[in-house]
């Protein structure tokens, strides 16, 4: 087993290989705005880290969000590009299930929370870093302050709003090598994989125009 695992879907561009044993080799780089400029290179480095070819993988991880649009679909069609061309399978993970089995929470329950922007969150809850009790969703915190109150929470979208999410845990971004871990251990005990389809929860920023004047040639 060769899996590379990748992961677009927050402010993060994290790659990883995983040889069936542990991760041998693991990139991560933080910058909400140049997914498609950094994903590659961060492939071709863990690779050369690893002194590997990308026609050694046997199956590619990616992780399907939540997530904004346009970083989540640069880490989707990267992954299916690289499934057909090496004629491999694709799997999907939850990149909120990443987060929630990198926590360094002894005991759950516990929430997992991303910036969704526009004021909200994704979240999901948790009763430990392998099980999810609930969601993923999007909502604003406030909106969700009942049901997460007393609960210890994990990621970037926690941190933006303490009032909601007051306690606090790493990891504060997704890795790609808890992902790889995460799959790993999963085909292992023989669980099927979700396909790699996006969770993006809401419709995305861009939209046609309504009501827009139809020009057309006389």
């Amino acid at each position: 087993m060769l899996l590379l695992a990748l992961d677009t879907a927050t402010p993060a561009v994290t790659v990883a290989l995983h040889d069936g044993t542990d991760v041998i080799a693991s990139s991560s780089q933080v910058d909400a705005r140049r997914h498609g400029e950094l994903l590659l290179p961060a492939v071709d480095r863990v690779l050369a880290d690893a002194g590997l070819k990308l026609d050694a993988v046997t199956g590619i991880v990616v992780g399907v969000g939540p997530g904004p649009y346009t970083g989540l679909r640069v880490g989707l069609m990267t992954a299916d590009t690289f499934g057909l061309a090496l004629g491999v399978p694709v799997y999907g993970l939850c990149t909120l299930d990443g987060l929630a089995y990198a926590a360094d929470i002894e005991k759950g329950p516990f929430v997992v929370a991303t910036d969704a922007r526009r004021k909200e969150v994704y979240w999901a809850k948790y009763a430990d870093s392998r099980t999810r009790l609930t969601g993923p969703a999007v909502d604003r915190p406030a909106d969700i302050a009942e049901q997460v109150a007393g609960l210890p929470a994990v990621g970037a979208g926690a941190l933006l709003y303490p009032d909601t999410f007051p306690s606090v845990h790493e990891p504060e971004h997704v890795s790609a090598a808890a992902l790889a871990r995460l799959a790993a251990e999963k085909l292992a005990a023989g669980e099927e994989l979700p396909a790699p389809r996006p969770l993006y929860l809401r419709r995305p920023d861009a939209q046609v125009p309504k009501n827009y004047k139809v020009v057309t040639p006389k």
